[in-house]
């Protein structure tokens, strides 16, 4: 996947200078080609994803639950639609409706990606909420030095709301990480859905950055949100 997305990057940045219109074109063939195999090796996720889906209706917190299940429900929508376009690209199935497959498609892993910021909104208010009631109840002789760094933020403005969201995220990374891969999926289908045209340089960028977000929270599972 980051390859892919650097194939992306890298062929917008010198599609237009003259002498790299070869590199470029070699470029976007890889960048087909690893999209084509991620198809391929993402046949088993719909299996993945509705075990995920059944692992989550069991969570005891009722947002939770709702948003990651909806999300995982229909992220395995997505795989089945993936699937079919990867059927079409392989020639297994050549009758299929490419652009009407890979619009439901989009629209799948665009629901889930929405489901998936509610669930971190959900999570960043309830520390907001915990934060601002720390500071309503504790003593100021008695706060310690993170304590003290909370007591300089006041919720009355943007400003200060975003000083405090700044200090709930930095004291939760896997908050942080999961938040910024969402987003940055995100960008993906809004261009291809219309909603907010970008251009391959921008969707490249945010899938290279979402990529090695995923990497570190495979290589350090610390750093994953939690279910």
């Amino acid at each position: 996947r980051a390859t892919q997305y650097t194939c992306m990057l890298l062929s917008y940045l010198i599609e237009r200078k003259a002498d790299k219109e070869k590199l470029a074109m070699k470029l976007k063939q890889l960048e087909s080609s690893m999209s084509s195999g991620r198809k391929m090796f993402r046949l088993g996720n719909m299996v993945h994803a509705l075990v995920a889906a059944r692992r989550t209706t069991q969570l005891p917190d009722v947002v939770p639950r709702f948003c990651l299940t909806a999300s995982n429900l229909t992220r395995a929508l997505y795989f089945v639609c993936d699937a079919v376009l990867w059927l079409k690209s392989v020639g297994l199935q050549p009758d299929v409706d490419k652009p009407k497959w890979r619009n439901w498609a989009t629209k799948c892993y665009y629901f889930s990606l929405l489901m998936n910021l509610a669930r971190d909104w959900y999570e960043i208010s309830w520390r907001l909420e915990q934060a601002v009631q720390e500071e309503k109840t504790k003593e100021k002789s008695f706060w310690d030095k993170h304590n003290q760094d909370l007591n300089c933020v006041k919720c009355d403005g943007l400003h200060g709301f975003l000083l405090l969201l700044f200090q709930i995220l930095k004291r939760h990374p896997p908050l942080l990480l999961d938040l910024v891969k969402n987003l940055c999926d995100l960008s993906g289908p809004l261009d291809t859905l219309g909603i907010y045209k970008t251009n391959p340089g921008v969707i490249g960028f945010c899938g290279i950055l979402s990529s090695l977000v995923g990497i570190l929270t495979l290589a350090s599972p610390h750093l994953k949100l939690k279910q």
